[in-house]
């Protein structure tokens, strides 16, 4: 893809890894059984990569994108981002680096039904105690980037799945954060949706330099990714592809 060959020649620039994992092990009980959920995952994303985790479902893809974006803990292993190992933050620290550092897009949009376009774009920022003025510039010039204004005062009943998915990137990115985390962000779309949705995510991780996390089982959707990895039964593979 010409978004991703671009944003490659990026990678590199920086000494510091944007994320690193070693040896993480994450496992649930689910009455008698013991479910390993990742497994023993080691794994170093330079800044400005786009990253693609490739497996079906119940492989460990999701619980490995909530333990980078501080939704869960590990059992074991140490994960850092930007240079933080956030698996030893508190509580509060967590919510602080899920709130400023980390954009999450999320299969189903998670969109508020009571929010317009404009509002549930706005939320994030809102709740870094930004003035008015900030958050309306702020919100336009991502509205405009996902090509939306023109649907900002509608309800999320109103509009598309695939402006939905529009909506929920312009809110990731809102806080403008140096990782966003995306999972199956085409699950719910329709072919050609989902290929415009991955044009939009490849296109503004380029023009905003964000190092980006995306889960998925859809091979079309990977193809967006500068680089390729396999998740089975809770483990990466050894190989690993580049586009």
């Amino acid at each position: 893809m010409l978004y991703a060959a671009r944003h490659r020649l990026s990678i590199g620039e920086s000494k510091q890894s944007m994320v690193e994992l070693d040896s993480v092990i994450k496992t649930y009980t689910l009455g008698q059984q013991r479910i390993v959920a990742v497994n023993d995952v080691s794994l170093t994303i330079q800044p400005g990569e786009f990253v693609a985790i490739m497996g079906k479902s119940g492989c460990g893809k999701t619980t490995l994108l909530g333990l980078i974006g501080g939704l869960d803990r590990p059992d074991s292993g140490t994960i850092s981002v930007n240079g933080e190992e956030i698996s030893q933050l508190t509580d509060a620290d967590l919510t602080r680096y899920r709130r400023d550092q980390v954009g999450i897009i999320f299969q189903f949009f998670n969109l508020i039904p009571i929010l317009t376009v404009a509002e549930n774009v706005a939320l994030p920022y809102s709740l870094q105690g930004k003035s008015e003025r900030e958050i309306q510039a702020r919100v336009q010039e991502l509205l405009s980037d996902v090509d939306l204004v023109e649907r900002q005062t509608h309800y999320p009943h109103e509009i598309s799945g695939g402006e939905m998915q529009r909506v929920a990137i312009a809110r990731a990115l809102i806080n403008k954060p140096q990782l966003v985390l995306a999972d199956e962000p085409t699950g719910n779309l329709d072919s050609r949706t989902g290929h415009q949705v991955m044009e939009t995510m490849a296109r503004l991780s380029e023009q905003h330099r964000t190092t980006v996390v995306l889960a998925t089982h859809s091979s079309e959707a990977a193809s967006y990714a500068t680089r390729k990895l396999h998740m089975r039964d809770g483990s990466l593979s050894s190989a690993e592809e580049s586009t």
